[in-house]
């Protein structure tokens, strides 16, 4: 299923430098659309670098794994998994200063409940989130197409740790 997948077609790189490569350019394209009359000293300031943009979004996906371990009810491994995938996936494709990573992470989180069939409607879904419950569904429900749309609809992950629980149920039901 993997070598034919979408996610291997179009979701694997070969080096670490393709992956650098894509988030520079999706950086200094948002430099160069929203800054085009700074001098590059106020550019420097005002704007993330491509290193400062790569920590704040490692910064939320420590935030995103704490989101999902104290979701209630508990959240599946592979959910989770899928959720990553999306919120990494996004940000090749676009820049933090586009779109805050807070309300993707949601989206992300929400929208691989849906795809990987973890039957939570949004009411309960929002019901793990701090704050405004009601501008957090407005939020999640309107970035989700846009989510979608920035993946290329290719919405079928391969987590790797699924193959390794089939087999040691394999290996529990033949011993």
């Amino acid at each position: 299923m993997y070598p034919q997948s979408s996610q291997k077609k179009f979701w694997s790189f070969k080096t670490e430098q393709e992956l650098q490569e894509r988030r520079l350019l999706q950086n200094y394209n948002f430099i160069a659309r929203h800054g085009a009359a700074m001098s590059e000293e106020q550019k420097a300031a005002f704007f993330l670098s491509a290193d400062e943009e790569r920590l704040l979004l490692k910064q939320y996906e420590l935030q995103l794994k704490e989101f999902c371990k104290r979701f209630e009810p508990p959240m599946p491994k592979y959910v989770v998994g899928t959720a990553f995938h999306y919120f990494k996936r996004f940000y090749l494709n676009n820049s933090a200063m586009d779109y805050h990573p807070k309300e993707i992470l949601a989206t992300c989180v929400y929208l691989s409940c849906k795809v990987e069939e973890f039957n939570v409607s949004i009411n309960q879904f929002v019901a793990n989130i701090k704050g405004d419950r009601s501008k957090a569904m407005d939020i999640i429900l309107s970035n989700e197409l846009l989510l979608m749309q920035e993946l290329n609809y290719y919405l079928t992950i391969h987590n790797p740790f699924r193959p390794v629980e089939g087999f040691l149920i394999d290996i529990k039901t033949r011993c």
